[in-house]
């Protein structure tokens, strides 16, 4: 089931994991950092638009970030060259 909070959680692990600043994500998403730090806290909820460059950006599915599931699929399978 969605809640604000589960989102804000696992937005915040990502950026985390990925190493990126509230700032730095805030440039992506062009919003202002609190914007970002609001989501993170559950307090606010994504626009689509904002959800789908998340998932772009980070390479997960919207499900696991909406936590309508646990696995943290990815978007797109990496492909490696060769």
């Amino acid at each position: 089931m969605y809640s604000n909070e589960i989102f804000g959680t696992r937005l915040k692990d990502l950026r985390k994991l990925c190493g990126e600043t509230q700032q730095e994500l805030a440039e992506l998403l062009g919003v202002k950092p609190n914007q970002i730090g609001e989501m993170e806290n559950g307090r606010k909820a994504s626009t689509f638009a904002k959800l789908a460059q998340i998932c772009e950006h980070y390479n997960i599915s919207a499900d696991y970030l909406l936590g309508l599931t646990d696995e943290p699929r990815p978007l797109r399978e990496e492909t490696t060259g060769g």
